[in-house]
């Protein structure tokens, strides 16, 4: 199987010049900042998931490549080598997720991660794929209230409207994690439902906006994913203490840690940068063959 990741560095003053360009709007800080984590990522990956064939690496632009990673070891993916031209510059991550199927000599099975996860102890292969089957963490949601859950159920209604089937009353949250998905199926809802998905795009977040929960659905609805949730500990820089994170780390209970980013003041952002990259370095302090020599 594969890792897709997508990535961005908000502190590319390239990258930086087409936002202020295209959105007329200061950058989100807590969405675009670079902790400088990557790294560890990739070292997670090659401790602790050996059997992984081919990382792929999701960027706007040739800028945003580290300049640590080894591009013969990493295959590096630009926006326009999957999102149609008339559809860039994008800065909508749900909108890149749309288009990951179409990565070149991707694997069929794949595992998408966002940047801020981490495998942090061995996680064996079945987690993500058994039998055939993505394995997928899903809990139930039962009312269309809240913005987040318009999106699970509009998610939801589509994937089922291209089975031919009607809308539940119900609809099924994924756990926010990385996402195991098979290739096939999400080219498949892809060529069903196009036009939907093209016209939801957009170059920021919208209300309108479809995800991967799309392609989650249909995995599910058609019998190709089971419900199965990952190990994982979720932590908030605005909830949790710098001091818990980096005990976590120093001997975790779940396979994955997911650390979400918040907005702060930069002398917080500062010190808690070196306090997590300190702990992870003392977690996984062996150079991947991801990085350069």
């Amino acid at each position: 199987m594969d890792v897709v990741i997508t990535y961005v560095n908000g502190l590319d003053p390239l990258w930086r010049d087409d936002y202020s360009r295209i959105t007329h709007k200061e950058i989100l800080s807590k969405r675009y900042r670079d902790w400088g984590t990557l790294k560890f990522l990739l070292r997670g990956l090659e401790e602790y998931m050996p059997y992984i064939r081919k990382v792929h690496l999701v960027v706007a632009r040739e800028s945003q490549v580290p300049e640590w990673i080894d591009t013969a070891k990493v295959n590096i993916v630009l926006h326009k080598d999957i999102i149609p031209e008339e559809y860039l510059p994008t800065f909508n991550s749900s909108m890149i997720e749309m288009f990951l199927h179409r990565i070149e000599d991707l694997d069929e099975r794949f595992v998408y991660f966002n940047d801020d996860m981490f495998p942090v102890r061995p996680v064996p292969e079945s987690t993500f794929f058994k039998d055939g089957k993505a394995a997928i963490g899903f809990c139930k949601v039962f009312f269309k209230l809240s913005d987040y859950k318009k999106l699970v159920f509009m998610s939801n209604r589509l994937a089922r409207a291209a089975m031919g089937l009607k809308e539940t009353w119900y609809a099924i949250r994924p756990q926010h994690i990385c996402s195991p998905m098979l290739k096939s199926c999400c080219e498949e809802l892809y060529s069903k439902v196009q036009p939907q998905i093209l016209a939801s795009l957009s170059p920021m977040r919208e209300k309108k906006n479809y995800n991967q929960y799309l392609f989650l659905d249909y995995m599910y609805c058609t019998g190709n994913a089971v419900s199965r949730p990952i190990s994982v500990r979720h932590f908030s820089l605005g909830a949790s203490r710098i001091s818990r994170i980096c005990a976590f780390l120093a001997n975790p209970s779940r396979d994955f840690a997911c650390i979400n980013d918040v907005t702060m003041s930069q002398k917080r952002y500062l010190s808690c940068r070196e306090r997590i990259l300190e702990a992870f370095e003392r977690r996984l302090p062996k150079k991947s063959s991801f990085e350069k020599k």
